[in-house]
């Protein structure tokens, strides 16, 4: 299966027909289901570009699912339906990342305009920079790598594009007509992570009613990506490393074994070596992952993938009309200074909070950009009276916290993730906030200061 696809997900049979109708007339290809387990079942087998979801369903309701959708499947947007909304209802979904969120009924130019928005944004969040010269050594490296049908070892700081760099090596293998599949190990508790690796027969365990394939079966003839496999248990990587060396497993509860035929690619943002030294890790397990090593620099140290990066965020996150504002000289030239502590991840960040400021702007200037700390060379070469533009910048910042945090009713955690900083954060700087005597929205007193929480 290739293109868009919606995975519809209703118990309710008429709606369920109206809703695929509308989608299927609209262009649309829509796989339908009355069961929430079936939708988390088709997911581990087929692509899947859109989850469309009812929320009251047995035996989960929609936010349970999504709830397991975002722990397995992270980069597939989830848009929940009911027929029953209420404020906190709605609230709760987007807090557990829900991307839109509907009231029913969905009136279908409203159903066609919601799905084709989420068909029609860029996915270049997938797709590799390459500009840089460390980058370009890197890319041709991996296209080596991915001809030669072995497993890889990335390697990086967080954020770097470790998994970016994994699908570019499936994509450009013999591999690429067959499924890409990512386990996150570190998202997964150790009891379930097993199950998830390995799959399942009916009854092997408590709440296990039905056979479910695991994502090495779901990968089949594709690559399997092992995020994050410092994290996997002692015990669970013994398994992993059988599997691997006979290139067959047995679903737990079972007894036949099925046959392999898989590329694994796994990553870390640790020292491994040092892992396998201090026991935390199998040597073993080690060198049968680190076949070829590929060490990603960090985004400091490819200076180069930093405008085309920037531009890239900003044609992914734009949501107005038209081709959205350009970065001005200067405000490249304060990227370009900023010591990027955080990688990939925060320049996106970094360029969502510039939306944010500066929504209907032609262009982004230098001024609409702040960061969690000041750029380092600006740090290092801060004048005596460098308080005063840092009071500046401390003001700007508040102003558009307290502007978002207006927008979304008080909502902290979705003003958080407009912001692009964790809640956490955000709960650092109201507290500033509050005490300069700057009145927050939602803040004690009004309906959605509980929720906000």
């Amino acid at each position: 299966m290739s293109g868009f696809c919606v995975r519809l997900v209703e118990d309710d049979a008429d709606l369920r027909q109206a809703l695929n109708d509308t989608l299927a007339i609209g262009g649309f290809t829509v796989i339908a289901v009355d069961d929430p387990c079936k939708a988390l079942d088709v997911l581990a087998r087929q692509p899947i570009s859109l989850v469309l979801s009812d929320i009251q369903m047995e035996p989960w309701s929609g936010l349970e699912l999504l709830a397991r959708i975002r722990r397995q499947y992270r980069d597939i947007p989830v848009v929940l339906m009911t027929a029953f909304g209420t404020v906190p209802q709605a609230v709760e979904a987007i807090r557990q990342g829900a991307m839109d969120y509907r009231v029913k009924p969905v009136e279908a130019q409203d159903l066609l305009g919601l799905v084709s928005r989420f068909r029609d944004r860029p996915s270049s969040s997938r797709e590799l920079v390459a500009v840089d010269r460390r980058s370009l050594e890197l890319k041709t490296i991996a296209g080596k790598v991915a001809r030669a049908d072995i497993s890889v070892l990335l390697t990086g700081p967080s954020g770097s594009g470790k998994e970016v760099f994994a699908r570019y090596i499936h994509d450009v293998s013999e591999r690429a007509p067959y499924p890409f599949v990512a386990v996150n190990c570190a998202a997964i508790p150790d009891q379930m992570l097993e199950a998830e690796l390995f799959g399942h027969e009916k009854g092997a365990f408590t709440g296990a009613v039905r056979t479910r394939l695991g994502k090495f079966e779901a990968a089949e003839g594709g690559t399997l990506l092992l995020d994050e496999i410092s994290e996997m248990d002692l015990g669970l990587q013994a398994k992993l490393l059988r599997v691997l060396q006979e290139r067959e497993l047995e679903r737990l509860g079972g007894n036949r074994l099925i046959r392999l035929d898989v590329r694994v690619i796994a990553t870390t943002n640790r020292d491994l070596a040092a892992a396998v030294a201090a026991g935390r890790f199998r040597e073993d397990l080690y060198y049968r992952l680190n076949v070829f090593p590929l060490q990603l620099p960090s985004l400091r140290e490819r200076p180069g993938d930093i405008e085309p990066l920037a531009k890239r965020a900003l044609a992914m996150h734009f949501r107005g009309v038209g081709a959205g504002p350009a970065l001005t000289r200067p405000a490249l030239d304060r990227l370009q200074q900023h010591d990027w502590p955080g990688n990939v991840r925060e320049l996106e960040n970094v360029i969502q909070r510039a939306l944010v400021l500066a929504p209907a702007s032609a262009e982004l200037s230098a001024d609409d950009l702040f960061f969690e700390g000041p750029p380092a060379s600006a740090a290092a070469a801060a004048p005596p009276d460098a308080g005063t533009l840092q009071a500046a910048l401390e003001d700007r910042e508040s102003n558009a916290i307290v502007a978002v945090l207006r927008e979304e009713g008080g909502h902290r955690g979705r003003a958080a993730e407009r912001l692009g900083i964790s809640p956490r954060t955000l709960r650092y700087k109201l507290t500033r906030i509050r005490n300069s005597g700057i009145t927050i929205p939602g803040d004690a007193g009004t309906k959605f200061a509980a929720a906000g929480q």
